[in-house]
């Protein structure tokens, strides 16, 4: 039996080990943004028609991201889990700190699992295959284009591949490899859950070459994503003002997250969406915010050093909550 992935938003875990009603809490144990794109309503006949592959979603994702291939799958969960079952079995490097579904996945699937140091300039030949998250979920580590693409290339030497978990990378679309997803191994994975804040609606994206596309359209099926999340998808890539709106904001508000946390001694890296500390005191700061009603992401890794992200608080009042918070724990 395999041990479950631990995620955020599992609030009604944190509302019965800590007796405080669901709706006492403030969610912060995500990177999704609180103020999400606001859908327009429905069309009726969308819950009642089957989804349709051919509605032209595909290739506006691909202009959204700039990519000559775009594959609308039910979340980039979807793709994790089907992803490593059409790569030739080998050893798969991921880094000891990142989304935990990708190792799992690829250990399903056959491979080796080895420890990816993204600080290295060149691969190790026994690398077949990498997978990173770019930002890196949660460390908010960024690794540079040029370095991906050789990484690319080396494993693409050997019939490697290279996928790019680029979740959070909407606030900084000009760090995305979107536009490279032409070449045969290279793979990358986009949210409309984190930006956007649909989260809810599961669905995502898989920028690729055409024969990766295929065998993973192949592989999952039809009807993957739902005709209402297609919709919701649809508008919010339309929307270009929201996007620049919302990514002048959020660049606020992540600054302004980061810096609230830092005040208290705290070594901070962030992303616009998310804030993440490693210390020893995380356990015990997880643990103080939670018996205030303020649930964060608790990653205890054998290995590495205590952690814990902290997503974006929404109205002017859950900052406040925040910071009165902090400023008792650390007091």
């Amino acid at each position: 039996m395999t041990q479950s992935i631990r995620h955020g938003g599992n609030l009604g875990e944190a509302a019965r080990r800590y007796a405080i009603s669901l709706d006492d809490w403030l969610d912060l144990s995500t990177g999704i943004n609180p103020r999400g794109y606001p859908v327009p309503p429905v069309a009726p006949d969308a819950w009642r028609r089957l989804p349709e592959d051919d509605d032209g979603l595909a290739d506006l994702a691909a202009r959204y991201y700039g990519a000559p291939h775009a594959l609308p799958v039910a979340g980039s969960q979807a793709a994790i889990r089907a992803l490593p079952a059409l790569l030739r079995r080998g050893t798969a490097a991921v880094a000891p700190l990142t989304y935990g579904e990708y190792a799992p996945a690829f250990v399903r699937a056959g491979h080796t699992i080895a420890t990816l140091d993204i600080t290295q300039h060149d691969l190790p030949d026994t690398f077949d295959h990498v997978i990173i998250g770019n930002p890196n979920n949660p460390t908010a580590e960024r690794v540079a284009r040029d370095t991906l693409l050789r990484w690319h290339e080396q494993l693409a030497s050997r019939g490697g591949t290279l996928i790019v978990d680029e979740a959070f990378a909407d606030t900084d679309p000009a760090s995305s490899l979107a536009s490279e997803t032409a070449r045969d191994g290279l793979v990358v994975l986009r949210s409309v859950g984190k930006f956007f804040g649909l989260a809810g609606i599961r669905a995502g994206f898989v920028l690729a070459a055409p024969s990766i596309i295929d065998a993973l359209r192949d592989a999952l099926g039809t009807w993957t994503v739902s005709g209402p999340a297609r919709h919701a998808v649809a508008a919010a890539f339309a929307d270009t003002a929201w996007q620049r709106d919302t990514r002048e904001r959020l660049h606020r508000d992540g600054a302004r997250l980061a810096a609230s946390i830092a005040i208290y001694g705290f070594d901070v890296r962030a992303t616009p969406l998310f804030a993440w500390t490693s210390t020893a005191r995380a356990p015990e700061l997880h643990h103080a915010l939670a018996l205030r009603g303020i649930w964060t992401r608790l990653f205890d890794v054998p290995g590495t050093t205590p952690s814990l992200r902290v997503g974006l608080p929404g109205a002017e009042g859950d900052w406040a909550r925040l910071s009165l918070a902090l400023r008792e724990i650390c007091a």
